[in-house]
C-alpha cells in the first residue's frame, strides 16, 4: 500500500486527548473481537477505576445499536493504526457533539449509518458522552 492510498483509507490523525483515544481503542477492539473484548474492558478499568462499568456498558450498547442500525458497513482500522478511518472520525465527532450540538450529531450519525432516524444510537451516544464526563474524561 502506498502512502497516498493509506491517507485515502485513513484520512484523519488519531486525537491527542486521552478520552477520545480511549474511546477509539475500545471501538476498534470491540469492532474486531466483539463487545465482550477483555482488552477494551481492561482499558476502561485502568482509565475509570471502580466507575468503569457505566461507560463500558454504554459503549457495548452503542456498538450493538450501531451494528443493527447501520445500512452500510462501517470501516474500523486495527487498534495499532495511528490514523483513523472516516467512520471512526465521524463516530468520535457524534459522541463528542451529542452533548452540546444534538442537531449536528443527529445529522452526522444519520449520514454515518445511512439511515433517516438515528434516535436510538444517538441517545446511547449522548449517555456515553455523559458517562465519560461524569467519570472525569470529557470527550468534547
Amino acid at each position: 500500500m502506498s502512502i497516498t492510498q493509506s491517507f485515502t483509507i485513513l484520512p484523519q490523525r488519531q486525537p491527542d486527548d486521552p478520552a477520545p483515544r480511549l474511546l477509539l481503542f475500545a471501538v476498534r477492539q470491540m469492532g474486531a473481537h466483539g463487545v465482550d473484548d477483555a482488552a477494551a474492558a481492561h482499558a476502561f478499568i485502568t482509565a475509570f477505576g471502580k466507575d468503569f462499568r457505566r461507560p463500558l456498558i454504554l459503549l457495548r450498547t452503542l456498538m450493538l445499536e450501531l451494528s443493527s442500525a447501520a445500512q452500510r458497513p462501517l470501516q474500523i482500522a486495527p487498534w495499532c493504526c495511528s490514523r483513523m478511518t472516516g467512520c471512526e472520525s465521524a463516530l468520535l465527532a457524534v459522541v463528542a457533539k451529542s452533548l452540546d450540538n444534538e442537531a449536528a450529531a443527529r445529522l452526522l450519525l444519520a449520514d454515518l449509518l445511512a439511515t433517516r432516524d438515528p434516535t436510538g444510537p444517538l441517545a446511547t451516544a449522548t449517555a456515553l458522552a455523559m458517562a465519560f464526563a461524569d467519570c472525569g474524561l470529557p470527550l468534547g
